[in-house]
């Protein structure tokens, strides 16, 4: 892909500063891409749905670690509903009123992951790393892992 340079003012470049996000925008590009073409000019499910009843965020049983609810939201989101990654952090984080990062970092740092490895590991039909990777970090809770990435996963 051919590249090209541009100026931009203090100003301009400071709101693109402001929205980029930590450890996923690497560039000023990442940043414009996202902005203007909603990540690679895919519609966005955030666009289209907001917050209908139609991406309400399945139940997860009670003493699930918050960690591991978000975490698993986010999947349900990107597997079920198609959702970006950085669509789906937003909406989770929308709906428990948090920060974006707070949510990235439960499935990037705490799970010891780029968001780039997080992506690749999404990519599998069966998620299987991903699994191994969940029961190991939250280990006693298997059953509620196994329930809902089997409830996702694509056949």
């Amino acid at each position: 892909m051919q590249m090209h340079i541009i100026k931009v003012d203090d100003e301009v470049f400071a709101y693109l500063k402001s929205k980029a996000e930590p450890f996923v925008d690497t560039t000023p590009n990442d940043v414009l891409r996202r902005e203007l073409l909603h990540d690679g000019g895919r519609t966005t499910k955030t666009t289209i749905l907001g917050d209908t009843k139609n991406d309400a965020l399945p139940q997860l049983a009670s003493g699930t670690p918050t960690a591991l609810a978000h975490i698993l939201e986010v999947i349900y989101l990107m597997r079920k509903l198609d959702y970006t990654r950085t669509d789906a952090t937003r909406r989770v984080a929308t709906v428990h009123s948090i920060a974006p990062q707070t949510v990235l970092d439960k499935y990037c740092r705490q799970l010891n992951l780029t968001a780039y490895q997080f992506d690749k590991l999404l990519e599998q039909p069966d998620l299987k790393d991903l699994r191994v990777i969940l029961i190991k970090k939250f280990n006693g809770h298997y059953e509620v892992i196994e329930d809902y990435l089997n409830s996702y996963t694509k056949t």
